[in-house]
This record gives structure tokens, C-alpha cells and sequence, in this order.
């Protein structure tokens, strides 16, 4: 299973759901950065996503994007892959 890292606030109603997915295929645990409460850590996210918005999801080393784009590869079905596990 990949590492799965998210960049979240406390009330996004996209992050909730972005976990929900991640948690219905299989992940376990998300490192979650929050940058509301850290502001240095909005400023990394925005130097390596070149994004302002939550959540930014990154799985292993992959940039998957917000949560339109990770409902978008899960529906082309490309996020099980990526996060290691093999169709059943």
C-alpha cells in the first residue's frame, strides 16, 4: 500500500469526502498536514502543487490532485493501482 499524504482544513466538506474514498478502497492511514492551523504548510503545499485549494492528495510520489481528480482516476480506475492493490 502506498503512503497516502493529504492536505486538509477542518471543515472542507471535499476532504471529508476525499477520505471517505481513499478509506472505502482500502487505506487505512492518511497523513494529514493541516494547513489552517500550520500556514507554513499552505505555503509548501502551494510551492509544490502550484495549488491553492484543499485537499491536495498525493499517493507515494504522485500528485493525484483535489478530490474531483481523485473521484475522476478512481472512476477510469486508476487509483487502485496506484495505491498497490491488484483489481479482484
Amino acid at each position: 500500500m502506498q503512503h497516502v499524504k493529504m492536505y486538509t482544513t477542518a471543515v472542507c466538506p471535499y476532504c471529508m469526502r476525499a477520505k471517505q474514498l481513499l478509506k472505502a478502497r482500502g487505506v487505512e492511514q492518511i497523513e494529514e498536514i493541516r494547513i489552517d492551523v500550520d500556514p507554513a504548510q499552505r505555503d509548501q503545499m502551494m510551492a509544490t502543487t502550484g495549488r491553492r485549494t484543499v485537499p491536495q492528495i498525493f499517493i507515494g510520489q504522485t500528485h493525484v490532485g483535489g478530490c474531483d481528480d481523485l473521484m475522476a482516476l478512481d472512476a477510469q480506475g486508476g487509483l487502485l493501482p496506484l495505491l498497490g492493490h491488484t483489481a479482484a
